[in-house]
């Protein structure tokens, strides 16, 4: 057995070019979380999906976007929908918006998940209730690739609250772009989500940094020990 069939294990077939790929990005080094949040190349990430279940909801599309130097750089951004076997429920259309039609003239699974990963590089993830859009994605992994995502991921819903404790009662995404004023182009759009995520990450890395919390594994150390706390 070679050492890539070593890695994929069981996993679906694939091309050679495709595995290439998938390794290529696993191989990347680890970023430096004892850099600045600031100075650090994040990546900012919603998911659309069939339902809420991790088990046996799937994954139908991704959006993200790049933080650096400060600002949401709206020009290194990434959206695609991941074509479907069958389309999703008629009340789950309604969250999304992303049409039976869409859904099933989507772009290969596999393909959205080569440029996703090849996107983040080896940038830190962020997201709100990360937990679920980390699942998601290390399960359309596992599922096309055998292996998992394994990237490191800071959830803003609890780095919220931790910085601001005052406001904690504010549990929602809605609730936090509420406090700060940010609008939402389309609610439930994986990459207007993500955009406005990255708005908020902007804001509470402004916070912490008052606070002292300058590295982002301090960021990610400060939500772990807040969402800890809560258990």
């Amino acid at each position: 057995m070679g050492w890539l069939d070593w890695l994929f294990g069981k996993s679906p077939v694939l091309g050679d070019a495709d595995r290439r790929r998938w390794v290529a990005w696993h191989a990347l080094s680890e970023p430096d979380l004892g850099r600045s949040a600031a100075s650090t190349r994040l990546v900012s990430v919603d998911v659309e999906t069939t339902g809420l279940s991790l088990e046996t909801d799937r994954l139908i599309a991704i959006g993200a976007v790049a933080i650096q130097g400060g600002r949401v750089d709206l020009a290194d951004s990434f959206y695609a929908v991941l074509r479907q076997p069958q389309s999703s429920s008629v009340d789950n259309i309604l969250v999304h918006g992303i049409g039976g039609t869409e859904q099933m003239q989507g772009d290969p699974p596999v393909e959205v998940m080569l440029r996703f990963v090849e996107f983040v590089g080896h940038s830190p993830l962020l997201a709100f209730h990360a937990p679920f859009d980390a699942s998601m994605l290390d399960q359309a992994a596992r599922d096309h690739f055998g292996s998992r995502l394994g990237r490191t991921w800071l959830d803003l819903a609890w780095l919220a609250p931790a910085l601001l404790p005052d406001d904690a009662e504010r549990r929602s995404l809605d609730d936090w772009l509420e406090k700060y004023g940010i609008t939402v182009a389309v609610r439930h759009h994986a990459l207007a989500d993500a955009v406005a995520t990255a708005q908020l990450h902007l804001v509470l890395q402004h916070v912490a940094e008052l606070q002292g919390h300058v590295s982002m594994a301090s960021l990610i150390e400060l939500a772990a020990q807040a969402r800890l706390a809560d258990q």
